[in-house]
């Protein structure tokens, strides 16, 4: 059957305001979402954009799952092509930095920016965004386990400590570099998960040189 043309419009307006949406919000934050404003800085129709979202709550969600999206294309699937065990551990941790140091999202990590943002709040939006960023911790801790079974790790190592001080590494980078500007605060989280990992390795010399 032929595809309706609306529908294919209607999909593609979709993605190009979620596109523009999750831009600003890294920047400015989710309160900094209209659909009155994104219609206008797109050329958009108002009373279009109105339709695919109805509300700025719907948009603010909406915003959240595409921008999951981009963040578990740049991040979770790269580690996930690498080998189990401790190179998946790895892989995760230099996708995540390159993802913040190149600016996927201009405003740095879309999900460390918008948690500052609603972290002492209640709501919808306030559990999508906490619901994403405890999603990924527990990724984490995920493939240290494996790692861990593996063999590579320490039989000692506290899955959950190692899980949350890679992290909290990734954090402080974004948040730095995205505050005082420049990528040192890259190069010293990579070399604080390295040694961090290296201690904790079974064989230290299957991760790159600190």
């Amino acid at each position: 059957m032929p595809t309706d043309g609306r529908l294919v419009r209607g999909d593609a307006t979709r993605r190009a305001v979620l596109r523009r949406a999750v831009d600003v919000a890294s920047v400015e934050g989710l309160d900094g979402l209209s659909l009155g404003r994104l219609a206008t800085e797109l050329d958009l129709s108002k009373s279009g954009v109105f339709a695919l979202f109805g509300s700025k709550e719907e948009l603010q969600l909406a915003a959240i799952r595409a921008a999951h999206e981009i963040f578990a294309e740049h991040i979770t699937e790269p580690a996930m092509t690498a080998e189990p065990g401790l190179p998946r551990v790895w892989r995760l941790c230099e996708s995540w930095l390159r993802y913040s140091e190149n600016r996927v999202f201009p405003g740095g990590c879309f999900f460390f920016n918008t948690g500052a943002e609603f972290d002492a709040r209640d709501g919808r939006v306030h559990d999508a965004v906490a619901a994403a960023g405890a999603g990924f911790l527990g990724f984490i801790g995920q493939l240290v386990t494996e790692a861990k079974q593996l063999g590579h790790l320490d039989s000692g190592i506290e899955v959950a400590q190692l899980a949350f001080e890679l992290h909290a590494l990734g954090c402080a980078a974004n948040a730095g570099s995205v505050l005082l500007g420049g990528s040192e605060p890259y190069s010293m989280a990579r070399k604080g998960m390295l040694i961090r990992l290296r201690t904790a390795a079974v064989e230290p010399g299957t991760l790159p040189a600190t």
